[in-house]
């Protein structure tokens, strides 16, 4: 069993700065993606950033230059750096893992994630 625990979200101004942590603990060999996505009221669940073991990272159009993923793979944490925040990056904000586990299998795991509002 594996768990993914989201943190750092909150409310902030527009033009203010966040940074998100979420934590993968439980039977895990390795993690091979993390990502983060988001899901504003009545919208589709989209991608914002990704970030492979290797550390290769996307980003979604609307984020690029303003977000920055980055992961501590020895802690099994993914990061994202929130710049520059707009009214419209408002969402709930999930985490994503691809986690290998020690007897081979690999997995698709989510977080419950962290609420970040943007408002004046």
């Amino acid at each position: 069993q594996v768990r993914l625990v989201e943190s750092g979200g909150g409310l902030v101004q527009p033009g203010g700065s966040l940074r998100l942590s979420c934590a993968a603990s439980g039977s895990i060999f390795s993690i091979n993606y993390m990502g983060w996505y988001r899901q504003a009221p009545k919208k589709e669940r989209d991608l914002v950033a990704a970030i492979t073991s290797g550390g290769t990272t996307n980003y979604a159009d609307s984020v690029k230059g303003r977000f920055t993923i980055s992961r501590d793979n020895a802690k099994n944490t993914v990061y994202l750096q929130m710049n520059s925040l707009k009214p419209e990056d408002t969402a709930l904000y999930l985490c994503n893992a691809a986690i290998i586990h020690t007897d081979g299998t690999v997995n698709n795991y989510w977080g419950m994630g962290t609420q970040v509002t943007v408002s004046a």
